[in-house]
């Protein structure tokens, strides 16, 4: 899905102890084979970021190249336009259903001039569609669209597909005000 997007694509392989040196150069050999520029084995969870070295110089090379990047659909697109260009074209579905909330929504976010942002859609991640119980690179779906709502200060819209739940409120001081490194060059206020 990245080369869509004209730009190369860069895949990290989770190495764990159990994986054998053939297990890991088929995922990375297979990788290259559907189009990635290079996969590079990483062990970050057994060594911190040391075991992510490799993939950080394989990125920048990445980086470093000619790309073509381009979204899916165009800026102009409609806001049912850029939905479902993402479900078919990313998600193999073959349709989008719009709730009448997210019909309502798409009504006013055009008249008020929010059309024009792009989308981000906001569903399970335990499948490349709508439904957790979806494996694999499903076909013969329609994706739901229960409702759409704005990230106006980020400037995206995100259609909620399904019956995915949205984050909840964040306490005044984040969590993420706590974390720095250490003189050392240690990672500390995680946990």
């Amino acid at each position: 899905m990245v080369k869509a997007h004209g730009v190369p694509a860069v895949v990290s392989v989770n190495r764990f102890t159990a994986d054998t040196d053939k297990e890991v150069e088929l995922v990375a050999k297979l990788a290259v084979e559907a189009g990635a520029q290079t996969a590079v084995p990483i062990e970050v969870w057994a060594k911190g970021g040391e075991g992510g070295i490799d993939l950080a110089h394989a990125v920048v090379e990445a980086c470093n190249n000619s790309n073509d990047f381009h979204f899916l659909y165009p800026d102009n697109a409609s806001i049912k336009e850029k939905i479902e260009t993402i479900a078919k074209k990313v998600y193999g579905a073959d349709g989008v259903e719009y709730s009448p909330e997210a019909e309502r929504k798409i009504k006013i976010f055009t008249k008020q001039g929010l059309d024009k942002l792009p989308i981000c859609m906001a569903k399970t991640h335990l499948s490349l569609s709508h439904d957790p119980a979806l494996k694999g690179r499903p076909t013969g779906f329609t994706v739901p669209i229960r409702d759409i709502r704005p990230s106006a200060g980020a400037g995206f819209l995100y259609p909620l597909l399904g019956t995915m739940s949205t984050m909840p409120g964040l306490p005044s001081v984040p969590a993420g005000t706590k974390v720095d490194i250490d003189k050392n060059g240690k990672v500390v206020g995680l946990f």
